[in-house]
C-alpha cells in the first residue's frame, strides 16, 4: 500500500468560492479518489486562509469583524465542496489554535537557526495578492497579477534571509527534476531564483489580524508566511512529529500559476531554513478564463459552482472540468462546450450504453445479466484503458485518464452496433455480447468513479453489483472477467438526460 498526501491552496475568505477555486479542489479530489481505489493511504487537505490585510478590509466593507468574515466565508467554502462531493480528510482554518501553534514552532525554528533578522521594508504592496513587489516587477506601475494600483508600504519588520538560499534552491531543482511540474513552471521557478532573490519581509507591525510572532508580540506574521505552514500544521508539525514524518515530504501541492513564487521559491526555502525537506511535488495549473480573462472579483467575471450544477448535475459538472480542462495550460470556459461534452460523452456514450444494455438484458435474458466471454475482443481494450488511465492519473492528467476510459465506452458501443443483439434470438451469442458490455460497464464504473461520484454508483447498482464501485480496488477491479453473471439487472430513467444548447 502506498501513501498519498494531496493539498489544495487554502482559499482567502475575502470572497466566495468560484469555479477557479473549484477546479483545483476538484482535481485534488479526483486524485485522492483514484489513490483510494489503488488502496493507498490517502490524506486530502483543503481549507481557508483567514488572516491578512485583504481579509480585514473585506470584513470592514461588510460591517463584520475579521473573525465573523472568516466564519461566514469559510462556511461557504465547505458548502461549495459539499455540493461538489469533495471528499477532503481535513479542512484547515488558519485561525485555529493548532495552526497558531505550528506557525510559532516552525518560524521559531527558522529564527533560532539564524535565518531571520530585523530591518525596514519600503516599497510597493498589492493588497489583493497580499504580496510585496519590486518596482521592476510592476507593469505600468500596476500589480502584474491583478492590474490594480499597489500601495506604498514602509515599516519595521522581520526579514527572512531568502537571498542566501539561491544556491540551495537551484541544487534542489536539479536533484529533484519532478518536484515542480509541468516543465515550463519548473523553468519559471528556476528563472525567478536565477534572477536574484531578495530578503523578504515576514512580519507586520501595522496589522493585528494574524498569528503573533512568538519572540516579538508587537508583530504578526505576514499572511503568506502563516498560510504556507498550513500544509505541515495538518499533519502534526510541532505537535505530533511521528505523524508529520509519516506524511512529509511526500506531499503533492496543487495550485494555480499566480501563486507559483510563494510555493516554488519561498516555501521550499522556508522548509530548508527550518531544517525539514522541501515538499515532494508542486503541480501548477493555468487559469480558467472567461472571455479570455482570468476569473476575479475585480473583473466581475466570476462563475460559481451553484450556477452550473442545476443544469449539468454534480457529475456533469465534475466531468467537464476534469475532461475538458487539461491540468497545466490555461483553459477557456464555454457553456456551449460544456453542453457538447455532456451530450457526447455522458448522454450519447455512457448513458446510452447503460440504457441499451439493461433494456436488452430484460428482453433477451430475462433480466439476469450474463457473464462476459473470456476471449472477448473487448478484453485487451479494457487492459489498455486501465494502463493508460493509471499512467495519466499518475502524472496528474485527468483529461487523458478520462479519454482513455471513454475509448473503452466507445468500443463497447461499437461492438453492440456490429453485433446487433436486438435483432438476434436469445442464446449464447447474445449472452456473450451483452455479458461483454456489462463487464465494460463494471470496469468503467470503477475507472470513472473519481469523476462521476454518483452515476458510477448508479451504474454499479443497475447492473446488480453490491456496494459502491469506490470500494473496489485496482488493479484487480480492472481485470477482465469480474462481472459474475446471473445478477438481476435493472432498467431506469436516463442517467444523463440530453441537454439542449
Amino acid at each position: 500500500m502506498g501513501r498519498f498526501y494531496v493539498t489544495t491552496p487554502i482559499y482567502y475568505v475575502n470572497d466566495a468560492p468560484h469555479i477557479g477555486h473549484a477546479y483545483t479542489t476538484l482535481t485534488a479530489d479526483a486524485l485522492a479518489r483514484w489513490h483510494r481505489l489503488l488502496g493507498d493511504e490517502v490524506f486530502f487537505l483543503t481549507g481557508t486562509d483567514e488572516h491578512g490585510l485583504k481579509v480585514k478590509r473585506a470584513a470592514e466593507a461588510n460591517g463584520l469583524s475579521p473573525q465573523e468574515q472568516a466564519d461566514r466565508t469559510s462556511a461557504r467554502y465547505r458548502a461549495a465542496w459539499e455540493l461538489l462531493d469533495i471528499s477532503y480528510d481535513d479542512f484547515i482554518r488558519t485561525t485555529e489554535a493548532r495552526h497558531h501553534r505550528a506557525v510559532a514552532a516552525l518560524m521559531s525554528a527558522v529564527y533560532e537557526r539564524g535565518w531571520i533578522s530585523k530591518g525596514t521594508y519600503e516599497g510597493p504592496y498589492c493588497v489583493s495578492c497580499e504580496a510585496y513587489y519590486t518596482e521592476d516587477e510592476l507593469e505600468d506601475g500596476l500589480c502584474p497579477v491583478h492590474h490594480r494600483p499597489v500601495e506604498p508600504l514602509k515599516e519595521d519588520n522581520y526579514f527572512f534571509r531568502l537571498s542566501e538560499f539561491s544556491g540551495r534552491l537551484l541544487e534542489w531543482y536539479d536533484q529533484h527534476p519532478g518536484a515542480v511540474t509541468p516543465e515550463a513552471r519548473r523553468n519559471e521557478a528556476i528563472g525567478l531564483v536565477k534572477g536574484g532573490l531578495q530578503d523578504v519581509s515576514i512580519t507586520r507591525r501595522s496589522l493585528d489580524w494574524g498569528v503573533r510572532v512568538p519572540w516579538d508580540e508587537g508583530h504578526v506574521f505576514y499572511v503568506w508566511y502563516d498560510a504556507l505552514i498550513n500544509y505541515v500544521t495538518a499533519i502534526g508539525y510541532g505537535q505530533d512529529m511521528g505523524r508529520f514524518n509519516h506524511w512529509w515530504p511526500a506531499v503533492h501541492h496543487l495550485m494555480a500559476k499566480d501563486i507559483l513564487r510563494f510555493h516554488c521559491v519561498y516555501w521550499p526555502a522556508l522548509c530548508l531554513a527550518a531544517g525539514i525537506d522541501p515538499p515532494g511535488r508542486i503541480a501548477v495549473h493555468g487559469y480558467l478564463l472567461t472571455g479570455g480573462e482570468k476569473m476575479s472579483k475585480t473583473a466581475l467575471n466570476q462563475l460559481f459552482p451553484a450556477d452550473l450544477v442545476p443544469t449539468f448535475g454534480v457529475d456533469g459538472y465534475r466531468y467537464h472540468f476534469l475532461r475538458d480542462q487539461p491540468f497545466g495550460p490555461d483553459g477557456e470556459l464555454s457553456y456551449e462546450a460544456m453542453v457538447a461534452r455532456y451530450n457526447s460523452d455522458l448522454a450519447n456514450n455512457l448513458g446510452n450504453l447503460l440504457a441499451r444494455v439493461t433494456a436488452l438484458v430484460q428482453r433477451k435474458c430475462g433480466g439476469l445479466g450474463p457473464a462476459p466471454r473470456a476471449d472477448s475482443p473487448l478484453a485487451p481494450l479494457a487492459a489498455e484503458a486501465y494502463s493508460a488511465a493509471a499512467a495519466a492519473w499518475g502524472r496528474i492528467a485527468p483529461s487523458e485518464a478520462l479519454e482513455a476510459t471513454w475509448r473503452l465506452v466507445r468500443a463497447a458501443n461499437a461492438a453492440l452496433e456490429a453485433a446487433e443483439p436486438w435483432r438476434a434470438e436469445p442464446g449464447p451469442a447474445v449472452d456473450g455480447v451483452l455479458g461483454d458490455a456489462l463487464e465494460v460497464l463494471r470496469i468503467v464504473a470503477v475507472l470513472a468513479s473519481p469523476a462521476l461520484t454518483r452515476s458510477s454508483a448508479e451504474i454499479w447498482r443497475r447492473i446488480g453489483l453490491p456496494g459502491p464501485p469506490q470500494a473496489a480496488r485496482l488493479p484487480q477491479a480492472a481485470e477482465w472477467g469480474g462481472y459474475p453473471g446471473g445478477l438481476r439487472v435493472e432498467q431506469g430513467a436516463p442517467l444523463f438526460p440530453r441537454l439542449s444548447s
